[in-house]
């Protein structure tokens, strides 16, 4: 299991999100940050969302419209999408390029709607970050 930052009264910097995901997955951060902005009118703020489970992270916003959330933790960070179900259709054309832990994590999305879903990756490679592109793109088609 993964620490996060569960401390609502004391808003993290950036050189404690930096410390606490350590320097790979701070890296990884950084370049899933680089392809939001290449790709979109990117707006990040740090949020606390969703109750004392989740704990600090950033929401990524693309002009009114949400993206994703990044949550902090000891060594890596998950990534949270919600996909509507105007938006499935988009996933679905896309899972022959994902990963098998992608597809499982698509399969097992917590439910929200009719078909769309909650999936939370937690990333761990260089390469996982592709996955989070396709599942961010089929949400919102990038610029």
């Amino acid at each position: 299991m993964y620490e996060r930052l569960l401390d609502k009264d004391n808003e993290p910097t950036i050189e404690q999100v930096e410390e606490y995901l350590g320097s790979e997955s701070y890296k990884r951060l950084l370049s899933l940050e680089k392809h939001l902005q290449t790709h979109y009118h990117l707006t990040k703020e740090i949020r606390f969302p969703f109750g004392n489970s989740y704990g600090w992270g950033y929401k990524y916003s693309h002009k009114s419209s949400h993206l994703c959330y990044a949550f902090f933790e000891k060594g890596a960070f998950t990534v949270t999408v919600q996909i509507g179900d105007k938006q499935v259709h988009s996933v679905e054309n896309s899972l022959s390029g994902l990963s098998h832990k992608a597809l499982e994590l698509w399969t097992n999305r917590y439910p929200c709607g009719e078909n769309g879903g909650w999936i939370h990756y937690r990333v761990m490679s260089d390469e996982e970050l592709n996955d989070i592109y396709s599942f961010i793109h089929a949400k919102k088609k990038p610029n």
